[in-house]
């Protein structure tokens, strides 16, 4: 069994900066972390490495120092990991950033699984799995919190929902993104650390690739973000101190007026 885990390299901040003239991330300047949802992913990959023997392989998309997202996964437990790095790729959206992932895929070799996080911490999407699936042609389960395997070409998930759970057969092979609740991610090992430096990283540009020129990076991206901004709380109000049965009885009626002039009753 073969299992590819596209992981993404975010920003270790909440104060997200973007780019006025190309709606794209800053991100010179500031720290980079493996996207907090991705390494569920890893765990669910990884689980069923132990249960199976399966090769599981890191994939991720960026420029060179994304590597570190690489030896963070192989250091956890992957056998290998892939950069999909070219400036040709940069500023790319969701649907380039998945057109390219998918290229990368196929370009690997057929997976039996691809395994993703539900969305990435930064973009805030969860559009990009769902469009690997979309680009290779493969079945796609979301919300995914509990893997169980089956006969050989078929898992049987469990998917999180508004109503409470779904129960799906899906055949491989198949994408399927993983929420929190699928596992508690392991954290790296020495023995792992000493492997990722001696793994050597393979890396694919946009030479490697079947893709066509125009739907790379910036130029082939749909949509453009227009403007970021952090939310500003400001609470204007009133403080009432009720200490005795007329300041309640106070405190009561000026709720009461409030919750009316906002016309909640």
């Amino acid at each position: 069994m073969k299992i590819i885990v596209p992981i993404k390299q975010v920003p270790e901040t909440s104060n997200v900066k973007m780019d006025p003239e190309t709606g794209t991330m800053v991100r010179s300047g500031v720290e980079s972390v493996v996207n907090p949802l991705d390494l569920y992913a890893l765990e669910a990959a990884l689980a069923l490495k132990d249960k199976t023997g399966a090769e599981v392989t890191a994939l991720t998309m960026g420029p060179p120092k994304a590597v570190k997202v690489l030896d963070m996964a192989i250091a956890m437990g992957c056998d290998d990991g892939i950069l999909v790095s070219d400036r040709k790729f940069g500023g790319a959206d969701t649907w380039a950033t998945s057109y390219t992932l998918a290229a990368a895929i196929r370009e690997i070799g057929e997976a039996d699984l691809i395994i993703t996080g539900e969305r990435a911490t930064d973009g805030d999407t969860a559009q990009v799995g769902p469009g690997i699936a979309a680009w290779l042609d493969i079945p796609l389960a979301t919300y995914v919190s509990r893997i169980e395997l089956e006969e050989a070409g078929s898992l049987k998930v469990e998917r999180l929902i508004e109503e409470g759970y779904e129960m799906l057969r899906v055949h491989t092979p198949a994408l399927i993104t993983v929420v929190k609740e699928i596992a508690s991610p392991r954290l790296p090992t020495l023995r792992g650390k000493k492997k990722a430096m001696k793994t050597e990283i393979r890396t694919l540009t946009a030479t490697d690739l079947d893709v066509a020129p125009e739907n790379l990076g910036l130029k082939g991206s749909p949509t453009k973000v227009v403007k970021i901004e952090t939310p500003k709380v400001t609470r204007g109000g009133s403080l009432i101190y009720a200490l005795d049965d007329e300041s309640i009885s106070d405190a009561v009626d000026k709720l009461f007026d409030f919750l009316k002039i906002k016309e909640l009753i």
